[in-house]
């Protein structure tokens, strides 16, 4: 997955870059993170085949409470 200047262009801007060892686990942390904080919401789950796990990518802004990203 590629990062653009955009994501990570100020302080309190971050990319999280997540693996768990199956779906639903991911989503609920997805799900929490934005809770509390603006994030990208819940992203696309990837699965590698071969690998364990599902990856996926949260974008959030640290300084905002939990507001659309």
């Amino acid at each position: 997955m590629h990062i653009e200047q955009q994501h990570i262009g100020e302080p309190g801007l971050v990319v999280l870059d997540l693996t768990t060892a199956d779906e639903a686990t991911i989503v609920t942390v997805m799900d929490g993170l934005q809770q509390p904080r603006a994030t990208s919401g819940i992203t696309p789950v990837c699965r590698t085949p071969g690998e364990a796990g599902v990856t996926a990518r949260v974008y959030a802004d640290i300084r905002r409470p939990g507001t659309a990203y």
